[in-house]
């Protein structure tokens, strides 16, 4: 980690510090730490929204931090084909490979600092594995996938998939040079990143490193939250320690900042972090498994509509390989 890194920071666009005289640093109003579990066909995770209040994360419903894991030849592992509807799945890999797959078409590779950007919508099927000659090799694997909510008229839009390359990104630097910024999504002292996004947000995945700080604008509108990717630091105008594996929620203002700890280890010299915030939709929110709608009816419907196919089908040059669907 990271996966798109810079020869020389000094030379990328700056984000200007803050006024101290007029700046709002908004409050952390809580730290939580994300459980670790497993998920599709046994990869390990942790679960970074566990405990908080889906109030806070609005627009966002469910994010798995994937990994960090070494493989052993034979070991990486994915998931089975599996539907959606009714949100938008953001899977960004930092260290790996991982292939995607849909029933409306949509695929590819992602690795190193890509991005995978899938509206179900009004629904799909699909499937995310790693590749064959990452299962005979082995290797590295790290990387997150962020559920983004949609609001109720676009519940049923069309489903569509953006292939976001790493080169692609804004990179940008800290005030003073000791943060890399990469905006994946929205747009940060008015630098915009290329994911193209329904529900409007903005996703940042910034090295901090070790004793620097940064502080970011943000959208007055906009929730703000901070997940801990690697390394330890603090969070907050008044410096609240978190470390790996931990999300920040902040409360209102208009900047958010982090500090990497002074001294780092070996495995995560620096602070690795994601911000992420969007602009609460405030609608009902009714969910299970990978469906997320506004009323318990749409949710029954949507399994009805599963069971009989109308989600799509698995293309046939696969369904011989990965079976029929569960």
């Amino acid at each position: 980690m990271p996966a798109v890194t810079v020869e020389d920071i000094l030379v990328l666009p700056r984000v200007p510090a803050a006024d101290p005289a007029t700046a709002r640093p908004r409050p952390v109003v809580s730290v939580t730490t994300a459980p670790r579990g497993f998920e599709g066909e046994g990869f390990p995770v942790r679960r970074a929204f566990a405990g908080v209040d889906l109030r806070a994360l609005d627009p966002f419903i469910h994010m798995d931090q994937m990994g960090e894991v070494e493989y052993q030849p034979g070991e990486p592992k994915g998931t089975p084909w599996h539907p959606h509807r009714g949100f938008e799945t953001v899977t960004y890999m930092i260290d790996g490979e991982m292939a995607h797959q849909d029933s409306n078409g949509g695929g590819g590779l992602i690795t190193n600092g890509d991005t995978q950007w899938m509206t179900a919508g009004s629904g799909l099927l699909h499937i995310e594995t790693p590749p064959e000659h990452l299962v005979m090799s082995g290797g590295l694997f790290h990387g997150f996938q962020l559920w983004v909510n949609l609001p109720k008229a676009l519940k049923f839009a069309p489903p569509r998939y953006q292939d976001i390359r790493a080169s692609s990104v804004a990179l940008l630097s800290s005030a003073d040079g000791g943060a890399l910024l990469r905006v994946i999504a929205g747009e940060v002292a008015g630098h915009a990143g290329p994911g193209s996004t329904h529900t409007p947000i903005t996703l940042v995945h910034a090295t901090v490193n070790a004793g620097a700080s940064v502080t970011l604008p943000w959208r007055t509108d906009f929730n703000a939250l901070a997940y801990v990717l690697g390394g330890r630091g603090t969070v907050g105008a008044k410096g609240r320690p978190i470390e790996a594996g931990q999300l920040a929620v902040f409360g209102d203002g208009d900047t958010v900042t982090v500090a990497a700890g002074a001294s780092q280890d070996s495995r995560s010299p620096a602070l690795d972090v994601l911000f992420l915030g969007g602009l609460p939709i405030r609608e009902p929110v009714v969910m299970y498994g990978p469906f997320v709608m506004n009323t318990k009816a749409e949710l029954v419907q949507a399994f009805e509509d599963y069971q009989k196919g109308r989600l799509g089908t698995i293309p046939a040059a696969h369904a011989g390989v990965h079976g029929e669907t569960s």
